[in-house]
Order: structure tokens, then sequence, then C-alpha cells
């Protein structure tokens, strides 16, 4: 029975799987997007976002609790630049898990991580509402 094990292990000893979800994390906020499996996908966005949370507070205290988490000078610096900025203003939910389909050597499930809001395709697309018509409107113009 699985009762109470809230965080997948990935196969892996306690130090191994905090070094590569240290690292994981780290090039996501550098690259803004990368291709795993997506067991490590969802594990990675447990990690992640807490620390995202944590760069609301631009404060020496938050960056070194952020600094204990991923061990990275150069990624720590980029998640308290101004690039960072549209991510503070969202509430939660910074990250997206899109499955790409399989891995070809072991056909494990293939999935992207990105973050939500350094995507250009959705943010190009503006979507515009449907404009809606009253029906005395529509009645009027099929008696003229």
């Amino acid at each position: 029975m699985n009762h109470r094990n809230k965080n997948n292990h990935l196969g892996r000893k306690r130090g191994h799987r905090k070094s590569l979800l240290s690292n994981m994390a780290s090039s996501l906020i550098k690259k803004k997007r990368i291709f795993t499996t997506l067991a490590k996908a969802k594990a990675l966005r447990k990690y992640i976002e807490p620390i995202i949370t944590k760069s609301k507070i631009d404060t020496t205290h938050s960056k070194r609790n952020i600094f204990s988490y991923l061990k990275d000078k150069t990624a720590v610096s980029e998640l308290f630049k101004d690039i960072f900025q549209k991510t503070r203003e969202r509430p939660g939910g910074y990250t997206r898990i899109i499955k790409t389909g399989f891995r070809f050597g072991d056909q494990a499930s293939f999935s992207l991580i990105e973050l939500v809001d350094f995507n250009e395709i959705y943010d190009s697309k503006k979507r515009k509402k449907p404009v809606r018509r009253s029906k005395k409107k529509i009645k009027k113009m099929n008696n003229e």
C-alpha cells in the first residue's frame, strides 16, 4: 500500500534525487523549457513551484534560501531579475507539462515542462471573445 507517501522517489536515493531535482530546476529556470520523462516532470513541478513562490520576496534571506535548493548562482540571479516580473504577478501554476510521446530507447513517456509565462506561442495568439448579438437584432436583420 502506498498511503501517505506523497513524493515519487524516482528509483534513486535521497541525495541523488535531491541533486537531480536541483539540477533540473536550475536548467528549467535558465532555459525556460526542458524535455524529460513524465515522472521527473511531475516531481520537478512539486519541487520548483514553491521556489518560484519564495522568489516573489526580493530579500537577501529569500535569495539564500533559494540558493540552498538550487546550488547555482546564475539560476538564482536569473530568478530574481526583471525577466521573472510576469511570474511574480501570477498567483500560482508557474509550470506547464505537455506530453510529447514516448522515448525511443525504453518507451518511457516523454514530456515537455515549461514555465507558463515564457511561451511566445500562447502569448502571440490573443484570443478574441466572440461577439454576442441579441435575438432582436437577428430577427430584424432576417425580416429586412
